[in-house]
C-alpha cells in the first residue's frame, strides 16, 4: 500500500472536487481519495500492484487540473 499527496493546479470548487475523486477513485487499486481544495493537495491512497502513480496523474490532468509533483 502506498499514500501519496499531489500538489494540483486548477482546483477551485467543488465541482473541481467531484471530477478528482470521481475519477481517480474509479481506478482500479485506489483505495481513497480526498481533495484538500484550500491547500491545492490530493491525498491518495493505493495499491502500487495495481496501479502506479504516473496514472493517477494522468487521471487528474485529463480532468483538466495540472499535477505539479508528489511526494509519497
Amino acid at each position: 500500500m502506498a499514500n501519496t499527496i499531489l500538489n494540483v493546479e486548477g482546483m477551485s470548487c467543488g465541482h473541481c472536487v467531484n471530477a478528482i475523486e470521481g475519477s481517480v477513485g474509479k481506478l482500479k487499486g485506489v483505495n481513497s481519495v480526498q481533495v484538500d481544495l484550500k491547500a491545492g493537495k490530493v491525498h491518495v491512497d493505493f495499491n502500487e500492484a495495481e496501479v502506479n502513480l504516473n496514472q493517477i496523474s494522468e487521471t487528474i490532468d485529463d480532468q483538466g487540473y495540472d499535477v505539479k509533483k508528489a511526494s509519497v
